[in-house]
């Protein structure tokens, strides 16, 4: 990898059937590559074993020995080894999805000192309220989360053949990652430096 450019994960955050958020997390990934200061890469939580049930030790204080299951490889590695995140999530019942929030509890160390920027999608709210709640999770976690995000209201009538027909909606990532990018090369080098005290 370039040194100069970080490695973002773009994170689907609904498993529900006929799910719209790999359509999103597509066009995100591409206005991240044509911006050019990402490696990027869309991590589907559709596609890993995320149980509910958790174990009893705390994944902050267990490091590399918490005992996650083999399915979740994959998603501990790539949120390890990112240096930034776009969460692309829903909204339910004015709220995210409980894969999201699974997916967020197996981990901590791995978002520490990462800047998250969000995405969503919905109904006339646009998803705003999950990412008002992402917000309250993910600061606890000791994450830096980014103000401006990209939301999506009425999606179903937004978007047509993977794109959204919102002419700002391009500006309205180029802002996002903008401010990602600074993130994440500022908090790279701070934990480069020195260890975050969490």
């Amino acid at each position: 990898m370039d040194s100069n450019r970080h490695k973002l994960v773009i994170l689907v955050g609904s498993v529900r059937e006929g799910r719209f958020g790999p359509v999103v997390a597509s066009w995100v990934a591409e206005q991240a590559a044509a911006h050019g200061a990402f490696d990027v890469g869309i991590v589907d939580l559709a596609d890993l074993d995320i149980p509910l049930e958790l174990p009893a030790a705390s994944p902050k204080y267990a490091g590399d020995d918490y005992p996650r299951p083999a399915g979740m490889a994959a998603l501990t590695s790539a949120l390890e080894g990112a240096d930034a995140f776009v969460v692309v999530s829903p909204e339910y019942n004015h709220s995210y999805p409980a894969s999201l929030k699974a997916a967020i509890d197996w981990h901590f160390t791995q978002w520490t000192a990462k800047p998250v920027a969000f995405v969503s999608y919905g109904g006339a709210a646009g998803g705003r309220h999950a990412v008002l709640h992402l917000e309250n999770v993910l600061t606890e976690l000791h994450a830096v989360t980014i103000r401006d995000g990209l939301a999506f209201p009425n999606y179903y009538t937004a978007w047509e053949d993977g794109r959204p027909l919102d002419p700002g909606a391009p500006g309205y990532a180029k802002t996002l990652l903008e401010q990602l990018a600074w993130w994440a090369g500022a908090l790279r080098r701070a934990r480069e430096a020195n260890p975050y005290p969490a």
